[in-house]
């Protein structure tokens, strides 16, 4: 069998030498990019803060940690939602109860203020709303000065 040889034979290397190249420009181009990224990382450094205080915020006063037990239906027009809420002792606290419908439609809210002197409270509270609910829950609390 014979080697065949498909186009012409090639003694050097493929991509040329180093004196196949003109000399590498200077740094000062990269010393702009350089510059370029810091002021983007800066940027986006005080973006991503700005947005977790955002996120934060949103969350509402964390001073006031409150959990559902339960919520019941009574009928179309009320539902009862039993909470409990920690907050400190020694101040009040404004919680607005929140109740929604199967499309998670707002039909009723309720402003509940939590009394001085206990830091444990647990609480049943009726809730009237326009349309039949589905749920009801704690939408925030916060505390009052």
């Amino acid at each position: 069998m014979t080697d065949r040889v498909v186009g012409p034979h090639v003694d050097g290397p493929i991509l040329g030498t180093p004196d196949s190249f003109p000399e590498r420009p200077t740094t000062s181009g990269r010393t702009g990019r350089s510059i370029a990224f810091v002021v983007i990382g800066i940027f986006i450094a005080f973006a991503m803060g700005g947005w977790g205080y955002v996120m934060m915020a949103a969350r509402g006063n964390p001073d006031v940690l409150t959990e559902v037990i339960s919520f019941e239906v009574v009928d179309p027009s009320l539902v009862t939602v039993t909470f409990q809420a920690h907050k400190p002792a020694d101040q009040a606290a404004v919680c607005r109860l929140r109740a929604t419908d199967v499309e998670h439609v707002e039909v009723g809210t309720r402003d509940v203020t939590l009394p001085r002197g206990e830091s444990d409270v647990r609480l049943t509270e009726r809730l009237h709303t326009s349309a039949r609910a589905t749920s009801g829950h704690v939408q925030y609390c916060y505390l009052v000065q």
